[in-house]
């Protein structure tokens, strides 16, 4: 069962993020799964200790609220089933850290009383709800039956902006004891301050220049011998990030020449452009010659670690 936490109803989004950070939503479920495509573990920890700024709702998004209550409607219309919005932040009883911000509640006629979800979908993601619906989504809604007790979730989708679907799913308790057991564990780490295993993320690599901004022992150290195929991994990728760079660099260079003088090329659905833009810069290295006071007084010094693997001689 759940409690009302607070209530959602013309409450300002920095404060609606404020209360998400008291525990774990239904969208933070694939990140902590680590299946979401947008958003790493490390960077929903970042998110959750407070170490990086709000960040402004995109434009999917944006839209996706917006267009939630024309999802709700047009799904009560299709199936005769009526919707009530769910203006409400819940928290599970048996487990506080988990929350639910439903898009709305209704009732099933034999599940009873069960979740509500409204999605909108790029027309290039139509293949994704043909025979289910995405991974991440089906987290998300087991998390909400979670943290509700309910047995059941409608969730509807327009795809396009012209294609509408909607699907029933049912509670899975299989997969919600590992939700429960894996955002478990993620809590800990966000009340301990303890981070999640590195990953490839910019929030990984944000992280770390933070917490180790400069070297301060020049003691060779012994690493662990799992740093030899970390090793390998890394050089493997610059092999192949140099390989591919170079078939981009020579994919742009002949669409250049196909374009010539001109902005725009089409080709199929795609559209190339190579616009002219211009752009002014101090330039530093007259301004250091000519003007070393004034260069001085506004040059500003700037330090980092440099990361390199070679071979030891």
């Amino acid at each position: 069962m759940a409690v009302i936490l607070a209530s959602t109803e013309n409450m300002p989004y920095d404060e609606w993020l404020d209360w998400r950070k008291k525990g774990i939503g239904g969208s933070d479920a694939s990140v902590v799964c680590g299946i979401n495509r947008y958003r790493s573990p490390i960077e929903l920890w970042m998110d959750k200790t407070n170490q990086i700024p709000y960040q402004e709702a995109g434009e999917a998004a944006y839209w996706g609220t917006q267009l939630e209550a024309l999802v709700r409607a047009e799904f009560s219309k299709r199936t005769g089933i009526e919707v009530n919005p769910a203006n409400q932040l819940l928290q599970s009883e048996e487990h506080p850290f988990m929350l639910a911000n439903l898009d709305g509640e209704c009732t099933h006629p034999t599940h009873g009383k069960c979740v509500f979800e409204a999605k909108t979908a790029s027309a290039y993601k139509a293949g994704e709800w043909d025979d289910a619906i995405p991974d991440e989504y089906m987290l998300q809604v087991q998390h909400y039956m979670a943290v509700t007790g309910y047995m059941g979730t409608y969730i509807a989708v327009l795809i396009g902006g012209n294609t509408f679907r909607w699907k029933f799913i049912e509670r899975d308790e299989a997969l919600i004891s590992m939700l429960i057991q894996l955002e478990s564990a993620f809590w800990k780490q966000v009340q301990e301050v303890v981070p999640p295993p590195m990953d490839g993320s910019e929030a990984a690599a944000k992280f770390l220049s933070e917490r180790f901004p400069n070297s301060v022992s020049k003691l060779k150290i012994e690493l662990p011998n799992t740093a030899i195929e970390l090793i390998r991994q890394y050089e493997v990728a610059c092999d192949n990030v140099n390989q591919y760079a170079e078939q981009k660099q020579e994919a742009e260079n002949i669409l250049k020449q196909m374009l010539g003088d001109n902005e725009i090329g089409m080709a199929d659905d795609w559209v190339v452009t190579w616009k002219s833009v211009s752009q002014e810069r101090l330039d530093g290295k007259t301004l250091k010659v000519e003007h070393p006071t004034l260069y001085k007084k506004y040059a500003n010094k700037t330090s980092y670690r440099r990361f390199s693997v070679k071979a030891a001689m």
